[in-house]
């Protein structure tokens, strides 16, 4: 019998006493059940599977990994971040055969129930570890590249030459963006400066309103917010007061037709379902990074930006996109490779 996890309880009244929780292996239910589809969950971070970016991006790969693969799936939303480790182990305690954590800040929770329940497999997006456990898959995107890709256009866009920067929360990932753009603008624009601001937060679409509104007072006439929920407030403000917006994740375009110039597409849809697919067809290793870039086809810009960028500035940039692939152009993702750039 394998024993799903092990929880030791001590006390100063009961020394050394020892629970075992779920005594039944992945297998023995399967077949106990009677029902041989596979079972895969998804935690989703504060920002909710409805944000228009990350999360909804995961929810859509599942989504489709259940309609084209017949897997069974279910989600949990997260209200705040303490209810992360929670809701694992309850999709854990559900015989899930892949638990996915979408977010970077869910990665110790992910390592510490993947400790917790060793025979299970899991899947934590953004994020990877020094040593990755072997039922871990670490899924994760060179932001930077496409970032770059839109800081190329604003740099050729801008008519002011005052292009803005909103993040969510400051942490690798944002910044993997945030130095892909600025890198974009400047080579593109040499003229050109980036304002950059935090919100402190991935779900607040007021803030991120309220400080697009400022960055455009400030004669920013372009902002890419990487910021999950909260850039959706700048889009808006980029709607009313006529500015441009750049969009994140997915292709925003839809929310602001007229204002959203093009997106840095970061397919999560595409890492989530290519990492359940080789669950199904029994390819899925453990233990090792999946990293999704130009070249892999994982991240990039929308067929829309054809909408309000004129021809010879997506040609442009279609040539630089080219040589991040052949490895000509490195885009940096770290301060270090920013600065070191001259």
């Amino acid at each position: 019998m394998n024993y799903r996890k092990i929880v030791a309880l001590s006390s100063a009244i009961f020394i050394g006493s020892v629970s075992l929780i779920g005594c039944t292996s992945k297998k023995e239910n399967t077949e106990s059940n009677g029902n041989n589809a596979i079972k895969v969950g998804m935690v989703a971070d504060v920002g909710g599977i409805n944000d228009e970016s990350f999360n909804q991006s995961a929810w859509e790969g599942l989504q489709k990994a259940q309609k084209e693969l017949g897997i069974e799936v279910k989600v949990i939303e997260s209200k705040q971040a303490s209810e992360y480790l929670g809701n694992i182990e309850t999709l854990a305690d559900d015989n899930m055969d892949l638990i996915i954590g979408v977010g970077n800040s869910m990665a110790g929770d992910i390592k510490t129930q993947a400790e917790n329940y060793p025979d299970l497999n899991f899947a934590i997006i953004d994020e990877t570890y020094d040593e990755i456990p072997e039922n871990i898959t670490p899924i994760l995107f060179k932001e930077n590249e496409a970032a770059y890709l839109t800081g190329l256009i604003a740099g050729k866009m801008t008519k002011t030459n005052e292009v803005g920067f909103l993040g969510g929360m400051e942490n690798q990932v944002i910044y993997r963006f945030l130095y892909g753009y600025e890198y974009g603008v400047n080579q593109a624009n040499d003229e050109a400066d980036v304002q950059v601001q935090f919100a402190g937060t991935f779900a607040d679409a007021a803030k991120g309103k309220s400080i697009a509104n400022q960055m455009y007072s400030n004669n920013v006439d372009i902002i890419l917010s990487a910021a999950g929920g909260t850039g959706l407030g700048s889009i808006e403000s980029a709607k009313e007061q006529n500015k441009y917006a750049i969009g994140v994740d997915k292709d925003q375009s839809n929310l602001a037709p007229d204002n959203v110039l093009t997106s840095a597409l970061k397919k999560v849809d595409v890492g989530v379902y290519d990492t359940v697919k080789e669950l199904k067809n029994g390819q899925l290793t453990g233990g090792k990074e999946k990293v999704y870039g130009l070249k892999e086809g994982g991240v990039g810009i929308p067929d829309s930006t054809k909408k309000l960028v004129p021809q010879d500035i997506i040609d442009y940039v279609n040539t630089m996109a080219d040589k991040v692939k052949s490895g000509e152009i490195k885009v940096p993702e770290t301060k270090s490779e920013y600065d070191a750039i001259d």
